[in-house]
């Protein structure tokens, strides 16, 4: 099972909390590229991530997929429209293969009755989200694609960035610390695009430029940091 992801609605659960919500749910397992909740159907259950990762999406009139969000182990899916009783507000699909608790809405709502201090921990969760998508918003009214292109490229090296080193003489002495980060989540750039709200062709130009500076190095489904402090000068 995958590690937890700090700071999630999991990992914030005391151990008895987490074992009551357990008590009332079950371990449901998903494929690579499937979907949990399409946007507009009716809500009846949640799902608290496990392990693997899963994209949060909405799909325009013109048909585009348009990324919202990527969450890990431990995250919290599906409550908002368990708690307000309207239609899932998002797609959710699997990036890769998943496990995720899942809890009808009946006996998630008596869990949060149960448990009062979950209720302010959701409330502040969702005020963290509600502040990101207005930072975002702002994003796109002052960053070309290649500056948003490098703040997404930064919270990706950030949440799922681990260390890689070069071979050969760039493998460093004993005791050097890695400078480079492979990003682990298989994105691609049909799905970054979506992320950063432009078109494919804008998003691999905007490679282009980040790889000519030395900053970053692509190949196919990978994507490798290699001066972070640098893309977070340019997201700035």
């Amino acid at each position: 099972m995958s590690p937890i992801e700090r700071g999630s609605f999991l990992a914030d659960l005391t151990p008895e909390e987490r074992a009551d919500l357990e008590q009332r749910g079950r371990v449901r397992p998903w494929d690579r590229g499937e979907v949990l909740f399409r946007e507009g159907e009716p809500s009846g259950w949640v799902a608290i991530l496990l392990s693997g990762r899963v994209k949060a999406s909405s799909h325009g009139l013109n048909g585009g997929e348009v990324l919202l969000a990527v969450r890990g182990p431990g995250a919290l899916m599906g409550e908002i429209s368990v708690i307000d009783g309207l239609p899932r507000s998002a797609t959710v699909s699997t990036m890769e293969p998943v496990e995720a608790l899942v809890v009808n809405a009946a006996d998630f709502l008596g869990f949060l009755a149960a448990h009062s201090r979950v209720s302010l921990l959701i409330m502040r969760m969702l005020c963290a989200r509600w502040r990101d998508a207005d930072r975002k918003r702002v994003e796109f009214g002052m960053y070309d694609a290649t500056g948003r292109v490098a703040q997404r490229l930064v919270e990706l090296a950030e949440r799922y960035g681990v260390p890689y080193r070069l071979g050969g003489a760039a493998a460093g002495r004993a005791g050097e610390q890695p400078q480079s980060l492979r990003i682990t989540l298989n994105i691609s750039q049909e799905e970054l695009a979506g992320w950063v709200g432009a078109s494919r062709e804008a998003v691999s130009k905007a490679l282009r430029t980040l790889r000519a500076h030395g900053w970053i190095e692509t190949g196919r489904r990978s994507l490798i940091v290699h001066d972070l402090q640098a893309l977070r000068r340019h997201a700035r």
